[in-house]
């Protein structure tokens, strides 16, 4: 186990530095909703989510490795595309993204703002996959995974490694989980920051496949495209190296669930009482935390993300 961690960080190090020109390192705040509570708001990170740390290390280890695509694609509901396009137009790449038609407007406007082209038309959850495959077969452009993928996924832990350098005493810490990249990653670095760190992985109950797949021991896959508040967590199985990482290695301690109702509460209390501007999914560790479904101690909390849907969030906080 120490020599599997110790390969991790340091390509967790190399991309700390790979991508530090390119993203913030966002802050970790106090709050007063408990003193034992620290929070990394991933909100304020460029593009609104973390995923920019892990789709920078991505295409820039592209380059480093000598290729020079004729450009890269992905598939996503809004997040991980945003943080392609950008990571692509950095380095003068072609984006190419292809969204789901029921995915956030909001954040589809952004990824094309950002210069990539988006293909949503008839894209769902159930095929974008096989749509994913005749694309990378007709151009010939690199796939970013959003989350299985160790460039991904050593990006995304540089948003724990930040966390712990900050305030290295936590006991437990709770990051949202949809495939598996920012879990695993936040694993990486939690552990090999200190063995008795708890790593807590928060899902919905309507989209709980990594409890299941957590439970059963292998992977798990929901039937059909899970209906959640939480848009970003909407994936039916995490990917097979987030599996080897959370639950081969046994660096995730848990997985707990949150409802529908845990869920808007948090993204009230986000916007009320934190002012901060959260996604519902981006509240996800929240509510766990909230409905006290975390373990005791010094907690640290991953924000993931801020792209929220603003007629959504009208609706939580009753002025709609």
């Amino acid at each position: 186990m120490r020599e599997y961690l110790a390969q991790h960080v340091e390509q967790v190090r190399l991309a700390s530095g790979r991508i530090r020109e390119h993203v913030r390192r966002t802050p970790t705040l106090t709050t007063d909703l408990d003193p034992n509570l620290r929070l990394k708001p991933e909100c304020f990170q460029v593009t609104g989510s973390f995923k920019p740390r892990g789709a920078f290390n991505a295409v820039l280890s592209l380059f480093e490795a000598g290729e020079r695509p004729k450009g890269v694609i992905a598939v996503s509901s809004g997040n991980h595309a945003q943080a392609v396009a950008l990571a692509a137009a950095t380095v003068g790449l072609p984006a190419l993204i292809l969204i789901p038609e029921d995915a956030n407007p909001a954040k589809v406007a952004a990824t094309r703002a950002l210069g990539a082209e988006v293909i949503q038309e008839g894209i769902t959850f159930a095929n974008r996959e096989q749509r994913l495959r005749e694309e990378m077969a007709e151009r010939g452009f690199v796939l970013v995974h959003p989350f299985n993928d160790w460039n991904v996924i050593h990006g995304q832990a540089t948003a724990a490694r930040e966390l712990l350098e900050d305030e290295p005493d936590l006991d437990v810490i709770g990051a949202p989980c949809g495939g598996g990249g920012l879990l695993s990653g936040t694993a990486i670095s939690a552990k090999s920051h200190r063995a008795g760190v708890k790593v807590i992985g928060v899902e919905p109950e309507a989209a709980d496949d990594a409890y299941r797949t957590w439970k059963a021991g292998s992977i798990q896959t929901l039937p059909g495209s899970p209906k959640t508040l939480a848009d970003g967590v909407r994936t039916t199985a995490i990917g097979a190296r987030n599996f080897e990482v959370m639950f081969a290695n046994r660096l995730v301690d848990e997985i707990v669930t949150v409802t529908e109702d845990e869920i808007a509460n948090a993204a009230r209390v986000a916007w009320s009482r934190l002012h901060l501007a959260l996604e519902p999914t981006g509240a996800l560790a929240l509510a766990a935390h909230l409905s006290g479904k975390l373990p005791k101690g010094r907690t640290g909390l991953i924000l993931s993300g801020g792209n929220a849907n603003l007629q959504t969030v009208a609706t939580l906080l009753g002025t709609s």
